[in-house]
């Protein structure tokens, strides 16, 4: 915005980038069902609203720090610099990374003219270096993506200055936003254009019924800015639905599983200089590289089947942090469900339960848990465990490990998860199920962590399973039953007698006893109906768990 006038510049330069993430977070789950290219991953709205968000926030940090302070006392240069680097740092994913280098691109444009008023002409040649430094960003750029679109509205702006009067330096903060708006109008025309025309460039987009959802994103996100600039409401631009088909283009990157983001900060003895080395390392993890930045940060993208093996890359060149999992096939199901026709709400806190058995998946579903299949030993990894994290449609995520070998895992993913992630004490699955009613979408993870905690205190558990060898005791042999209250064995022998032993353990002082049955239990439900205290209301399911005949939980 204009220099003059000062603090009011500041403010108006944050009510654009406002405009810019109301836009997108309006159209977000649009954007979100566009995306076919590079893989049909369903995330590129949330990781543009992520991008734009890293920015407004930093930028509102430094208005509150900066007091009575006006945009000429901070220094344009100290403002774009910090909006480029927070672009960078919260940057996710092919779309969001690129986004970031289309904000540093403007950014360097703006600060590479001091002083020079932020006009018409200063717009279009922003917009020229952002498309420039988003297409070197990417080592083999496709056409009819967002770089296309981007390029055509750098383009339209350029051509429309040639009959575009100068802006006088002593135009009022109306006219000035106006010219700005009329100019942005054009870019937006030809940004609608450009997205129109990409299923023609990019068979991809064309097979799938689709326009390119990052392109569109671009455009939307410039309509809000126009909004802004004219104190409106709603965006003046053509919507997109994706088509109610679950059938997607197969790409490359589908034979990878997580996209995987992360940022590293040089060491204070050495710089990140060379990114083609880098890259070449990364390529034979994965595909769908980024490696964009600086010599002293570095934003990473890649698709991978091996996170944990991308970061240690640059163990010996700096700290890695913002490190962001998501998994990919995850995403597609999920995308396939909405256009389906099932809603998805985006609520304040989540669930992420880690289970094994559909059964008991399904249980953790139908209480709106978000479940990850933790595996036949209920021991999935860190990373897997930080993908479950990004695949929860919430702000902020509770995780229920539903395991002891488990909490140190979800520890460490909630360490480096960018949202806010508490992790609950739920050590057995019919535990956290019973705590789960606890939980509720409109509190804060901490709030409900507690809660599901207190709850957790008034559960008790047991379980029944076969033994998978004998007793070095001598108390049974393999393939005989064995029941636990809590970790403690307490009887052992035929399964009906085992399981009635654990359920009286449990009966005491409980008015309802929950049995949760496994793979291959050999007791059906009449049957293990007729072995419960009759002092007690039985509620029973199948939980089809690989490993435990039988799971109880008494409350």
């Amino acid at each position: 915005m204009p220099q003059s006038d000062s603090s009011p510049s500041l403010l108006r330069f944050r009510a654009v980038l406002a405009g810019a993430l109301v836009a997108l977070e309006e159209r977000r789950s649009e954007i979100n069902d566009l995306n076919v290219f590079p893989v049909a991953d369903g995330d590129t709205g949330d990781n543009m609203v992520l991008t734009m968000r890293g920015c407004l926030t930093e930028l509102e940090r430094l208005i509150e720090e900066s007091g009575e302070r006006s945009l000429d006392q901070i220094g344009r240069d100290e403002i774009v610099d910090l909006v480029a680097r927070a672009a960078l740092l919260s940057a996710r994913g092919n779309s969001g990374v690129i986004l970031s280098q289309l904000i540093r691109g403007a950014a360097e444009e703006l600060v590479s003219r001091p002083g020079v008023l932020v006009d018409p002409v200063l717009i279009a040649l922003a917009m020229q270096r952002a498309a420039e430094r988003a297409y070197a960003s990417v080592r083999e750029p496709a056409e009819g993506t967002m770089l296309t679109v981007m390029a055509d509205m750098a383009a339209a702006v350029s051509t429309e200055l040639e009959e575009l009067e100068p802006m006088e330096a002593d135009a009022s903060m109306t006219e000035q936003n106006e010219r700005i708006a009329a100019l942005l109008e054009v870019a937006v025309a030809a940004g609608e254009e450009s997205v129109r025309r990409g299923p023609e460039l990019l068979p991809a987009l064309k097979d799938a019924g689709v326009v390119d959802s990052g392109g569109y994103g671009v455009v939307v996100l410039f309509a809000g800015c126009i909004a802004a600039l004219r104190g409106e409401q709603g965006l003046a631009v053509a919507h997109h639905v994706a088509p109610a088909r679950s059938s997607q283009p197969q790409h490359e990157s589908t034979t990878f599983r997580f996209c995987t983001n992360f940022a590293v900060t040089a060491s204070s003895d050495r710089r990140l200089e060379d990114s083609q080395h880098y890259i070449a390392l990364l390529e034979q993890l994965g595909d769908s590289v980024l490696v964009v930045g600086d010599p002293l940060t570095v934003r990473v993208h890649v698709h991978t089947d091996e996170p944990e093996a991308a970061t240690a890359l640059f163990d010996d060149a700096g700290q890695v942090s913002r490190l962001d999992v998501a998994d990919m096939s995850a995403q597609i199901a999920d995308r396939d469900r909405r256009l389906g026709g099932e809603v998805e709400t985006r609520a304040r806190c989540g669930t992420l339960a880690i289970v094994v058995g559909e059964g008991v998946a399904e249980l953790y579903r139908s209480l709106g848990a978000q479940v990850l299949d933790g595996g036949e030993t209920l021991n999935p990894s860190t990373y897997e465990i930080l993908a479950g994290i990004h695949s929860v449609a919430a702000d902020e995520v509770v995780v229920l490990p539903n395991s002891r070998n488990v909490f140190m895992a979800a520890q460490a993913a909630a360490e480096m998860s960018e949202r806010v992630v508490h992790v609950a004490q739920s050590s057995e699955m019919q535990a956290g199920l019973a705590a789960l009613v606890g939980a509720r979408p409109e509190r804060s993870a901490a709030e409900n962590a507690t809660e599901i905690d207190r709850l957790l205190e008034g559960v008790r558990c047991g379980s029944v399973a076969r033994a998978a060898r004998d007793d070095g005791e001598g108390r049974f042999a393999a393939g005989d039953a064995v029941g636990y209250v809590g970790e403690q064995l307490i009887a052992w022998g035929e399964p009906g007698a085992t399981l009635s032993a654990v359920a009286a353990a449990l009966a005491d002082g409980t008015e309802l006893l929950t049995v949760i049955a496994g793979a291959g239990a050999p007791i059906d439900f009449a049957g293990v109906a007729a072995l419960m205290p009759k002092t007690l209301e039985l509620e029973f399911h199948e939980g089809g768990q690989p490993s435990r005949w039988w799971l109880l939980s008494a409350e």
